[in-house]
């Protein structure tokens, strides 16, 4: 299918090719600190998908940026290559998951070299072979030397249709289904290994708030997952059961508890329900603790009050969670939203033992009992009806508590658990422990990894335990029969800390060069999605904290910056194979051009944003470039007619700033306009808003096929503003902005190229804009509404100087009277009566004034955009001072309004 414009596959093969010929993104060990940027690397499943190139092209675009700015750049590739999806095609296909892993590579590598991706090949890594995973093993042995590795039997999330193991961070939603293939999880006992990374619960959760650079809602993410609660530990005597260890943020309001509950699979539940059948069947048929109302069921049992002595009844209830707390909780109906509905529901009382702290409290009153029939009070306050502790104030009363109560404790909690790794499945990094039935489990010396996977058999469960030649060993201890772990890792310890790999790939001796991760490290900008929130960006977080701990490395934080970028949707909905929505990256590159792919995502919407997919917006991309082109192939053949043609060459005028003092008004406006794309571009830019930076560009472009076709334009204008929109185009359309670059007879590649320069200030340039785009508005108002077909002649009119003026007063003014204020100037009090009106709209539209250009710097301004206005519609427009229009004209203009007087 053929589309207008240039030949995109000609140009991309062309300098994809140039650019490897010239290593254009080579980074040499020898460079200091470069910038590193790095998007999530992918999981190779065949091909990519749109969200792939999104997400690769954002991280594209800035390192371009960064490295036009005149920065070392380190942006490499590499591949996530273990996992249970290669393990399930291998086995479909009757393969091997390494053979069908490297032919995904291959496909993929090769997607991304269409795309322009501008990687260091030489650092590529994949996790998959013996040369990266042996470093897995031996962190996994430096963990186990710091007392950071426990094997323990463990109630784990088991998925039944991929067979291993799940982290809890890979049990998705409140349907709790594995993130994989979205299969209910199931519980299991099972002997598991251990990462103890709620040793560090506590600095990952403080050092959160020193995440700047992070998305809030992902700092947000991991605080809730962390889960820390400061309270307090005490026990209830149950009968026949002894005392039952509970936890509380809230040990002030104990006297309210009026009820006991217990999480459905607390031990004590489990009890109860081999000799009650109604406890039983509410276990296995009735709890539900996604539900939206609490449910339970009387026990018969009761529970002693450790601060009252009171019998309180116990119910088993499905909003107790044995992961939360202690699994058992003290119920507080007046003052818990949650213990009051079950209340409600069970016919338990509610008691009030907080009221809210009255404004004129004095600290002894003890105020009236709050209302807590209908719902809770759940803020700290006063304690009422709480015997010797009635008239403290919570805060007060829970340190009192705790100190009185014999069985209490202050308590810290967490719902952060410890990372179980071990996963049932063959293609995974083994773990390398040796199991000996003398020596137990004995580490795999340093000396003897990597331990290699051994050849894939195709069978049910786990593959290595039918591995049986791999599995007989020696003990590394006492010499010993014994045999290897057949447990891989989680692949999301490949993850966690594959960036520091690419600092130094090829490295034999160690995971990573320590000087230069020191130098290189953290990553200044990561790229990829929200979905790795208490994953991925959890654990490497952790494993970057414990390398500086064990291991010397100079940061404890991976990413510097972090930027989630959003979906691509078609029609509202995240494109999916399931839902048979997806769009071909190949297509689209086939079709129209990776660089149209690339601008149209990048242009679309800001990168945090989902956005939809649109054709017609591709299409529309497409023809952008197809016009940019022309402008420049046209120029650079000399098609265009120029003011002044002589005296400059194309090439001559790549930075030309100075113009002619008597160049037209029209050359000054698209001067202006350059450099203001400039200032603008640039910072948004470097804030990765590419939307707005693009638009700037896209809008540069417009300016100039409007200069052309108005006027014969200045040679050293013109190429300038060509030069400048190739420029701020390259890091996202790179391949159209090097044929570009050329044909403009510029020397080297553009990707070598250093960012334009401007002199504009970014302020006034918003200004200028706000005051022109206004002036045009206001005349297309007076046009429509008095209905003028053809207009004569168009005045624009600028302010006297005494309303700038004013308005500057008013600016700085916080003064009450302000017509006052203002006429204590002599030149604004000598306007009378038009200086007292100016003043009361002033006043009255205070919160609304904001400056504006001075007025000789609005005159200039007005005269250079005068032609997009004479342009508009067809008639001659005459800029005038205040001084030398009619006064019944000035009296109408503003700063940052002038007034217009229109001619039929």
């Amino acid at each position: 299918m053929s589309h207008e414009g240039y030949d995109h596959t000609a140009v991309e093969e062309r300098w994809q090719a140039a650019w490897a010929e010239a290593d254009a993104y080579r980074t040499p060990d020898e460079v200091d600190d470069p910038t590193y940027v790095l998007g999530m690397y992918p999981y190779p499943s065949g091909k990519l998908h749109m969200g792939h190139v999104r997400n690769y092209t954002i991280t594209d675009a800035y390192a371009r940026y960064r490295r036009m700015r005149g920065d070392d750049v380190l942006h490499p590739m590499g591949w996530d290559a273990f996992g249970l999806p290669a393990e399930n095609a291998a086995k479909e296909r009757d393969t091997n998951p390494r053979d069908w892993t490297f032919d995904c590579i291959d496909t993929m590598r090769g997607q991304m070299r269409s795309m322009g991706f501008g990687y260091d090949w030489d650092r590529e890594i994949t996790t998959c072979v013996p040369e990266y995973y042996e470093w897995n093993q031996w962190l996994f042995s430096r963990f186990a030397d710091a007392d950071l590795v426990e094997r323990r039997d463990a109630e784990v999330n088991w998925c039944p249709s991929c067979e291993t193991v799940l982290a809890d961070e890979q049990v998705e939603g409140d349907a709790e289904l594995c993130w994989r293939c979205d299969t209910p999880v199931e519980t299991r006992d099972l002997d598991q290994w251990f990462l103890k990374i709620t040793e560090y619960a506590d600095e990952l959760l403080e050092s959160i708030d020193d995440l700047e650079g992070w998305p809030n809602s992902v700092r947000q993410m991991q605080r809730n997952w962390i889960g820390r609660q400061y309270g307090t530990t005490l026990d209830f005597e149950i009968e026949e059961h002894g005392p039952v260890e509970a936890f509380t943020t809230r040990v002030d309001t104990i006297h309210g508890a009026t009820f006991f509950a217990l999480a459905p699979d607390h031990p004590i539940s489990e009890e109860l329900a081999e000799a009650d059948d109604a406890v039983r069947r509410f276990i296995e048929e009735e709890a539900d603790p996604d539900g939206d109302e609490p449910n339970g069921v009387e026990t018969g049992l009761t529970a002693t009050n450790p601060a009252t002595g009171e019998e309180i009844p116990v119910f088993v209830a499905d909003f107790v969670l044995s992961d939360v707390g202690t699994g058992a909780l003290m119920a507080v109906p007046g003052h818990d939203e949650r213990d009051h509905a079950f209340a409600e529901k069970m016919g338990v009382d509610i008691e009030p033992v907080v009221a809210p702290e009255p404004d004129d409290w004095d600290g002894e009153t003890v105020p009236d009992a709050p209302d807590v029939s209908d719902e809770p009070f759940t803020d700290d306050g006063v304690l009422v009806n709480s015997g010797a502790y009635s008239g403290l104030d919570s805060e007060t009363a829970r340190e009192r508590l705790t100190d009185d109560i014999e069985s209490a404790a202050e308590s810290t909690q967490y719902q952060l658990r410890d990372w179980g790794i071990s996963r049932q499945r063959y293609w995974g990094t083994p773990i390398p422990i040796v199991h000996c039935d003398d020596c137990g489990p004995v580490s795999v010396p340093d000396e003897d990894l990597p331990v290699e996977l051994p050849e894939f058999i195709n069978t049910t469960g786990n593959p290595l335990d039918a591995a049986e030649t791999w599995k007989q060993t020696t003990c590394p201890e006492c010499g010993a029969q014994a045999t290897r772990e057949t447990d891989t890792m989680d692949t999301f310890v490949d993850s966690s800390w594959y960036f520091l790999r690419y600092v130094s790939p090829d490295l034999a001796d160690a995971p990573f060069d320590l000087d230069r991760a020191n130098d290189w490290m953290p990553v200044d900008q990561y790229v990829g999605g929200i979905e790795h929130a208490v994953m991925h960006l959890l654990y490497s977080r952790f494993f970057t904290k414990v390398l500086a701990d064990e291991e010397g490395l100079a940061h404890r934080e991976p990413f510097t910056n972090l930027l989630a970028q959003g979906m691509v949707q078609l029609d509202g909905e995240k494109m999916s194979k399931s839902k048979g929505n997806t769009v071909s990256p190949q297509r689209i590159v086939e079709e129209y051009g990776a660089d149209t792919a690339r601008l149209f995502m990048m242009q679309a919407a800001q990168p945090e944003r989902d956005f939809d997919w649109s054709e017609e917006g591709v299409k529309s991309t497409h023809r952008f470039l197809a016009r940019l082109s022309d402008l420049v192939e046209e120029y650079a053949a000399g098609d265009v007619e120029t003011a002044g043609a002589d005296v400059v060459e194309p090439g001559d005028a790549a930075n030309a700033t100075d113009l002619p003092p008597d160049r037209e008004t029209i050359d000054e406006y698209v001067a202006g306009e350059t450099d203001a794309a400039v200032a603008i571009a640039g910072d948004e830019y470097d804030d990765l808003t590419f939307n707005v930076a693009l638009r700037e560009a896209q809008d540069l472009v417009g300016t100039l096929r409007s200069y052309r076709e108005h006027a014969e334009p200045h040679p050293a204008v013109y190429e300038r503003g060509l030069d400048v929109a190739v420029r701020l185009l390259a890091p996202v359309a790179p391949h159209l902005a090097e044929e570009l670059w050329e044909t403009l007879g510029r020397d080297g590649l553009v990707v070598d190229a250093d960012w334009p320069t401007a002199t504009a200030d970014r302020e006034t340039v918003e200004r200028r804009r706000r005051l022109v785009a206004n002036t045009r508005e206001d005349v297309r108002d007076i046009v429509d509404v008095a209905g003028i077909d053809d207009p004569e002649r168009i005045d624009v009119v600028v302010a006297p100087d005494w309303k700038y003026d004013a308005l500057d007063i008013a600016l700085d003014s916080d003064a009450d009277n302000l017509i006052s204020e203002l006429m204590q100037e002599s030149h604004i009090r000598e306007q009378g009566d038009a200086a007292a009106d100016y003043g009361q709209d002033l006043q009255a539209n205070r919160e609304a004034l904001r400056e504006t250009l001075a007025g000789d710097d609005e005159y200039d301004a007005l005269r250079a955009a005068a032609w997009l206005i004479e342009r508009e519609f067809d008639a001659p427009v005459r800029v005038e001072r205040a001084a030398d229009a009619d006064e019944s004209i000035v009296r109408k203009a503003e700063p940052g309004r002038p007034a217009i007087d229109i001619t039929e």
